[in-house]
């Protein structure tokens, strides 16, 4: 049997600095730059296959899974690696490229490293339909902000009481100006326009990707909760995508970053905010979710139509959740303030939410790590 030789690979747009060491060497056998291409790190790494095991990794970057691709093409084992969980000495000021690549190859012969979940290349390709939608939307607030600024430059106030309503673009489209400023209010109306269009074709292809036999089943689930649509269930599918990863609802408020910091040393113990680490866009989406709780439990006509067609026990637990919420949400929004509370509410959701996606819907209290 070949004896394991682990490869940090430092992966950059244009070139990649590879180290190979084997198991018990002080030092790397190999250390070279090669270019960006799949063919140049593919003779690489058959050169040395034929030598060694090769276990590989890389840290996770701009640079996508492409790398990764190209190595399970070949059967080399490789594991994508989450930068901000690379351990980091305080005194080592020194940073290059070949000593990244090796303190890569050290640290995941040693499994000190943190591994990041490795999409599909379908469901990487319905992650970016998502996120085009949030692009969207902003480059909307912004069109938004363009035309509410150029008014305001020029002393015209919108009468009514809320902005962007059929009364609103009724107003707006009834305005008139002379000359340059007339040909840029209607530049500005035009572009809102173009891009609420694309914004609803967008929503739309996000519906049909919700329909399809890979998310239809995950997003009904999730679509059951009060303040779950298609649109929040589809960030959260395609961001999280594998929930089985998590053993234990804590790991996922873990990874959300929605469990508190924690200084503590000694006989003190001292908790900060949330940590905010992992995915900020899950995040987002579940504070968002997280206000609708501040109601009263309540089964509206909406969320009764999404609940038709799922089972019994899911239903039940969306009800639990309703009510376990909105009691814990006025429960310290009462002691402290709103913010606090949301946040706390959010962090309980995920519980529900993992115990929903795990089959675990039995899973009334958080289990113990």
């Amino acid at each position: 049997m070949k004896s394991i030789a682990h490869v940090g690979l430092d992966v950059h747009k244009d070139s990649i600095v590879a180290a190979v060491l084997p198991e018990g060497a002080d030092k790397p056998v190999c250390e070279r730059r090669l270019r960006n291409d799949s063919l140049e790190l593919r003779k690489f790494i058959l050169r040395w296959d034929g030598v060694y095991d090769l276990r590989c990794c890389y840290e996770a970057s701009s640079c996508g899974y492409v790398i990764h691709r190209w190595l399970a093409g070949m059967s080399v084992a490789c594991d994508v690696i989450a930068p901000s969980l690379v351990p980091k000495r305080p005194g080592d000021r020194v940073k290059t490229d070949r000593r990244d690549a090796v303190k890569l190859a050290r640290l995941h012969r040693s499994g000190e490293l943190t591994a990041v979940h490795v999409p599909t290349q379908q469901d990487e390709a319905v992650r970016s339909l998502v996120r085009c939608r949030e692009t969207m939307n902003k480059e909307v607030q912004q069109s938004r902000h363009y035309i509410l600024k150029f008014l305001s430059c020029r002393g015209i106030r919108y009468p009514g009481k809320s902005n962007w309503t059929d009364k609103h673009w009724r107003f707006l489209r009834a305005l008139h100006f002379e000359g340059p400023e007339k040909i840029v209010f209607e530049e500005y109306l035009a572009l809102l326009e173009y891009k609420q269009y694309r914004l609803e074709e967008l929503d739309r292809h996000i519906e049909e990707a919700a329909a399809t036999e890979t998310y239809r089943g995950m997003v009904g689930i999730l679509r059951c909760l009060r303040g779950i649509d298609t649109l929040s269930a589809m960030v959260l599918v395609t961001e999280i995508m594998d929930f089985s990863r998590f053993g234990i609802a804590r790991q996922m408020m873990s990874y959300l970053g929605l469990v508190p910091s924690e200084e503590s040393s000694g006989s003190t113990r001292r908790q900060g905010g949330i940590t905010k680490t992992g995915n900020s866009r899950c995040r987002r989406i579940l504070i968002q979710t997280s206000w609708h709780y501040a109601r009263k439990p309540s089964l509206s006509k909406k969320l009764k139509e999404r609940q038709q067609g799922q089972s019994a026990q899911v239903v039940a637990h969306s009800w639990k959740a309703q009510q376990r919420l909105h009691k814990k949400f006025w429960g310290i929004a009462l002691r402290k303030d709103k913010r606090t509370a949301v946040v706390a509410v959010a962090r309980e959701l995920v519980g529900f939410i993992w115990a929903l996606m795990s089959g675990d819907v039995a899973c009334c209290k958080l289990r113990a790590a």
